[in-house]
């Protein structure tokens, strides 16, 4: 029974993450993607007045001009290219998503922020629920990977192994997996989708799986280059049990 009644909570749990996740994408969505489009608008609009007088421009109108764009850059504002870009929103429900997931895991990498008043105090309240939520779900996740370890541990003893070499071979033991699965084997998909070098990779995977998420480098952003359409949740699902094996790791 109390077995069963384990698993309905871890289940209730998990449920709830993920549709707190899910409902605060799709509230960010709403609150940030229209403020967004504006903002792409003027910086297509700002781009065609500066090519129509780029000839005689002053001094002054030309650092105004620098000013302008770096703000729009530093917004996520790329003009770059031809007018089809305004419809590609960084407030896609992917994005969103991913957006939701490294605020309540505290990476923030500040790439993408709300802008509106309404996004800002919304993101406020979602990460004083969220960040507790993500603690007991990373919580939860690492106990039921700490249970493969204690199976692992009992099968070595019954086969006659003592205690203290049984504890250092699982440390040993998810040490490497982890660091295969979740720095190595992620680099190399890194370099191949976001055309990183290897250590670039490595360097992207530990600053993320370990909060730190300075925002030099992120995924799914660099303008012209193709990514698959599930790209960006795929990685917030690698994020999400990299952070749990951290956190089991932690109490190993």
């Amino acid at each position: 029974k109390a077995m069963c009644s384990g698993k309905l909570q871890t289940g209730l749990l998990v449920a709830s993450y993920f549709i707190y996740l899910l409902v605060g994408a799709a509230v960010f969505q709403a609150l940030e993607r229209t403020a967004e489009k504006q903002e792409k608008i003027a910086a297509a609009q700002m781009k065609e007045a500066f090519l129509q007088n780029f000839t005689h421009l002053t001094v002054a109108e030309m650092e105004q001009f620098m000013k302008n764009l770096t703000e729009a850059i530093q917004n996520g504002v790329y003009p770059l290219g031809n007018e089809s870009q305004i419809e590609d929103s960084n407030w896609d429900f992917s994005n969103s998503f991913f957006f939701a997931g490294t605020v309540v895991s505290t990476i923030g990498y500040g790439t993408l922020r709300p802008k509106t008043a309404g996004g800002q105090i919304f993101c406020v309240f979602f990460a004083l629920f969220g960040i507790p939520l993500n603690i007991v779900f990373l919580h939860r996740v690492g106990k039921m990977l700490s249970l493969l370890c204690k199976k692992l541990g009992k099968f070595l003893y019954e086969k006659g192994m003592r205690k203290k070499k049984i504890q250092f071979l699982t440390l040993l033991f998810f040490l490497a997996t982890g660091i295969l699965v979740f720095l190595c084997l992620p680099s190399l998909f890194f370099q191949i989708t976001e055309g990183w070098s290897y250590s670039e990779g490595i360097y992207f995977a530990f600053i993320t799986l370990s909060t730190i998420g300075f925002g030099d480098y992120v995924v799914g952003k660099q303008p012209g280059r193709n990514y698959f359409s599930y790209y960006r949740t795929l990685v917030a699902i690698w994020i999400l049990f990299g952070l749990a094996w951290i956190a089991l790791l932690f109490n190993l």
